[in-house]
């Protein structure tokens, strides 16, 4: 066993991630079979006690299809969330009834963007998933597709996975779909091989990563996986990435799927989440220095650094900060509505304060609500 392998065998907290096409049928509607193998494996993992398991499944919106007599995904957000409606009960029913063989409980767990980028929500979705794991349940998270809008869906639930994986401070993020890893070409193509160890971006550089599979029932395919262990590398969670059917392997260690190596330090900055999960909602034009102070010196934007503002926002909304050639440097959550800010622009906070009140005396954005994209 590489040393690598063993640093899954000894992982304690585990976040692990399945896609639909790995528990329903291409018809839509469950498989039993499939949701019991899997519920297998993680109940045998967890089964001594030393590990937790945080399960990331998709499935709600394909598990409504069928019910719904729908022959295939809907491309239409009204309809997708009708689905969802109908498949997420469906979904946790079934988990609940394959680990209650085990004498399990599950917790459902449903986010939205807007649960994890503002701080309080942050903090209360941790607690949640902390406390499900200390009383030995086992979170099944979801996007919460039923009500998510455009604006603040995550889009697929190998990104959320990564996120979760953050959040909860795993050990380890195994991503299970119906390949059984990253293949330097089209795996259906004779010639590719399966690449064992990524240790960074460089390694797959030169790799063509492909898109959905053509079942019909996802979102998702090899890019976001891939995407999704580039997040929660870079975040100091190690990834094993690999095919449901050889998820028993991927726990114990074995050589199967990919392994991608942490590239970068553990944190529990929810400012993650604010860089990959957040939509922003508008846009604000940084003079130079105001650019310099942010990327560069990490403080907060105060108004005077502000040249221009577009979109329609509200308070507490995620907008993107631009330098004055219109490239995003940074992304945070802005402290005023879109309406209030072409008074400040420009402007002192204590010479906004006096004409306008104490309540203009504070950041646009604050440093501690506010993650670089660009140095």
């Amino acid at each position: 066993m590489t040393e690598a392998r063993q640093q899954v065998t000894q992982a304690r907290r585990i976040v692990v991630k399945v896609g639909s096409s790995s528990l329903t049928t291409a018809a839509g509607g469950l498989d039993a079979d499939r949701v019991d193998a899997l519920v297998d494996v993680l109940a045998k993992v967890r089964s001594g006690g030393e590990k937790e398991i945080v399960l990331v499944s998709s499935g709600a919106i394909a598990a409504g299809l069928a019910p719904l007599g729908l022959a295939r995904r809907p491309k239409d957000l009204a309809r997708q969330q009708a689905a969802a409606s109908v498949g997420q009960g469906l979904l946790v029913a079934r988990y609940t009834a394959s680990f209650a063989r085990y004498g399990v409980r599950v917790g459902q767990v449903l986010l939205t963007t807007d649960d994890t980028s503002r701080r309080a929500h942050y903090r209360n979705a941790y607690r949640t998933l902390d406390q499900l794991l200390d009383m030995g349940a086992v979170p099944v998270v979801n996007e919460n597709d039923t009500v998510a809008t455009d604006e603040i869906r995550f889009g697929d639930n190998d990104r959320l996975a990564a996120l979760v994986a953050h959040l909860v401070r795993a050990d380890l993020l195994v991503l299970l779909s119906d390949v059984d890893g990253l293949y330097d070409g089209d795996p259906a193509k004779p010639g590719t091989s399966r690449i064992e160890e990524v240790h960074g971006p460089a390694d797959i550089a030169h790799v063509q990563i492909g898109s959905a599979g053509k079942a019909g029932v996802g979102t998702g395919g090899m890019g976001t996986q891939v995407e999704a262990a580039r997040i929660a590398a870079a975040a100091g969670v190690p990834v094993v990435l690999t095919s449901a059917v050889r998820a028993a392997d991927a726990l114990a260690g074995r050589a199967t799927g990919t392994y991608f190596h942490s590239t970068g330090r553990r944190s529990a900055d929810r400012l993650l989440w604010l860089a990959h999960a957040s939509t922003p909602q508008g846009a604000l034009t940084l003079d130079d220095g105001a650019v310099r102070a942010v990327v560069h010196g990490k403080k907060s934007l105060l108004a005077a650094g502000i040249a221009a503002v577009e979109g329609e926002f509200s308070a507490g909304d995620p907008v993107e900060l631009r330098d004055t050639e219109g490239r995003a440097v940074a992304r945070g959550l802005v402290n005023f509505d879109a309406k209030e800010i072409p008074q400040l622009l420009g402007r002192s906070t204590r010479d906004l304060a006096r004409e306008l009140g104490p309540a203009y005396e504070r950041e646009v954005v604050h440093r501690d609500d506010l993650v670089v994209l660009r140095s």
